[in-house]
């Protein structure tokens, strides 16, 4: 459990700095006066930006265990689990179109 709320943490930072840096670049604000303004360190904020630029591509497996193929009943399905521990959980039926926008999110 410990090791979920660590990794949720990360991920939440990520996020948080995500958002900060697609702000500055919508803003046109220098990333000084930025950062002066959201009192922000710019320190932080360049290091986080390489470090999400840095990124690895994130990676997908499929992964069934038996416990999945004898629930019967149910329909089949896969799970992702992201590079930020997060899970997404995609169905037998989902719609092709709503995949494709999800994994468009994702990648961006």
């Amino acid at each position: 459990m410990k090791e979920n709320t660590s990794d949720q943490k990360k991920a939440a930072r990520s996020e948080y700095w995500r958002e900060r840096i697609a702000q500055q670049e919508r803003s046109g604000l220098s990333v000084q006066r930025f950062c002066t303004e959201q009192e922000l360190s710019e320190q932080s904020f360049y290091v986080w930006r390489k470090r999400l630029r840095n990124q690895q591509p994130m990676r997908f497996a499929l992964v069934e265990t038996e416990a999945a193929q004898r629930q019967a009943g149910t329909e089949a399905g896969l799970e992702l689990v992201l590079a930020t521990g997060e899970r997404l959980r995609i169905s037998a039926g989902v719609a092709l179109r709503v995949l494709r926008t999800v994994l468009e999110v994702l990648r961006a």
